[in-house]
């Protein structure tokens, strides 16, 4: 495990997802394009779904870290026991959970959570996703191998920032013992060198580098712009 957690430091993680309607929504799509990111340099590759999951853990030979979203409000990021458990049997060598103290819909806490997937998976990683300082050192005490900052802006506990939260970054980085992954917002190069000279373990990019629609919005509003 702990090589694991070695080869993502100071590396780039990318986030391949893309939401339901869309027209890249399929699991062999988001497979080729964490292909590609591999090839660019990614160490790793965050995908949501468990088609999603199996589908990218066959195609590369880099870690998947794994989740399941459902829902769009509480807790959604592999809200229960039974969905961490299956991103594990579907490939995902390190699984993303919500790492914040709200109710679960199975009524758990995270560190149950935490400890019921590791009876299961004893190898698989936990990637806590927070949304605040507290969130972290709790996840940390709790389990998580990976602390990220993922949910920054996104439950209440913060305003969301337009960029990364680096005063959130900075805050966990020091809080706590375990690797820091920041993710949330990071859309320009500058911003990926930023976090990382914060002290980050490593930076995850998904909307700027896997999102075409998004992209081509800034590029279009741009244009009109000017």
């Amino acid at each position: 495990m702990t090589s694991l957690v070695d080869d993502l430091a100071g590396r780039l993680v990318v986030s391949c997802q893309a939401y339901p309607g869309e027209p890249m929504r399929d699991p062999r799509t988001m497979s080729q394009m964490a292909q590609a990111c591999v090839t660019g340099g990614a160490a790793a590759i965050r995908v949501q779904g468990l088609e999603d999951i199996r589908a990218t853990a066959a195609a590369i030979d880099v870690p998947v870290i794994g989740l399941v979203k459902e829902g769009e409000q509480g807790v959604y990021i592999t809200p229960t026991l039974e969905l961490a458990i299956a991103c594990a049997n579907a490939g995902a060598r390190i699984v993303a959970i919500d790492g914040t103290s709200r109710p679960r819909p199975d009524g758990l806490t995270f560190a149950e959570v935490v400890t019921g997937l590791k009876d299961k998976h004893p190898d698989v990683l936990v990637m806590a996703d927070c949304g605040s300082v507290q969130d972290c050192v709790r996840s940390e005490a709790d389990g998580a191998d990976i602390i990220g900052t993922t949910l920054g802006g996104y439950t209440g506990d913060r305003v969301k920032t337009v960029g990364p939260d680096f005063d959130f970054a900075e805050q966990a980085i020091k809080a706590c013992s375990k690797p820091v992954v920041v993710e949330g917002r990071v859309h320009t190069l500058e911003h990926a060198a930023a976090v990382m000279r914060l002290g980050a373990h490593a930076v995850c990019v998904g909307t700027a580098i896997t999102h075409p629609s998004t992209i081509t919005g800034w590029f279009a509003a741009a244009v009109k712009g000017a």
